[in-house]
């Protein structure tokens, strides 16, 4: 019978939690917390920095399928779900704060509103918000996933949106999944094309951010902006 390795009483994750708050934990101790139990000889402290240790970094843990944390030592399918049904509801958390700041008054305001949400994808995704009088969002719809070039682009499908919400004004975003943010040539010609295609319908064109790793890039402004990590 092996006897389940314990921490000193002031080591222990939650109790460390309770006395000094949660943002005084790293990240080892919130996903011990999660594990709740280590195995024997092996902390759950211990089993938690094992799982770290399998990422390049903690964005990683984003990406991250039962099946791949099952593959790591000391981790059976109940922590697995566990650590998944977390991130999830993360993610589901961030995106409803998200949702509820609707005012966009500019290509930072965008960032913050979307990179949580685009950064860790391994594919471009191409989004339009549609935005009121106010610069309120009406409504954020992917237009579509993948590389952009000119073919992807309907103008007027896009526009037909912002028609139906009687929007004033359109502002496209897409990630590159490199974390590269500047513009390749398909990223401008598919913004002129848009700008055409808003200055024909009567929708104002706001701009089109990329968004790259702590990084973005205004093509109407041209200028790129990097953030502090």
């Amino acid at each position: 019978m092996y006897l389940v390795k314990e921490m000193p009483k002031n080591e222990r994750p939650r109790e460390r939690l309770i006395e000094y708050g949660v943002s005084s934990l790293s990240n080892e101790e919130l996903l011990a917390i999660l594990l709740r139990t280590g195995m024997h000889d092996f902390s759950v402290l211990d089993l938690s920095k094992n799982v770290l240790y399998h990422l390049e970094s903690l964005e990683d843990l984003k990406r991250m399928t039962v099946e791949e944390l099952l593959t790591i030592k000391g981790i059976k399918e109940a922590k697995a779900c566990t650590i998944i049904a977390a991130i999830e509801l993360g993610k589901r958390l961030s995106k409803y704060s998200i949702e509820r700041k609707k005012v966009i008054s500019s290509p930072i305001d965008v960032y913050y509103l979307l990179s949580g949400e685009l950064s860790h994808l391994l594919q471009e995704h191409f989004i339009c918000l549609y935005l009121n009088t106010k610069s309120e969002i009406l409504k954020k719809e992917t237009i579509f996933i993948g590389t952009i070039n000119q073919t992807l682009i309907h103008p007027r499908e896009i526009f037909k949106t912002g028609i139906k919400l009687s929007a004033s004004a359109v502002l496209f975003v897409h990630n590159h999944p490199t974390g590269d943010s500047t513009p390749s040539k398909a990223d401008k010609e598919a913004t002129y094309l848009l700008m055409e295609g808003s200055r024909f319908i009567g929708i104002d064109f706001i701009d089109h951010i990329v968004i790259g790793k702590n990084e973005y890039y205004s093509i109407k402004e041209q200028k790129k902006t990097r953030l502090g990590v």
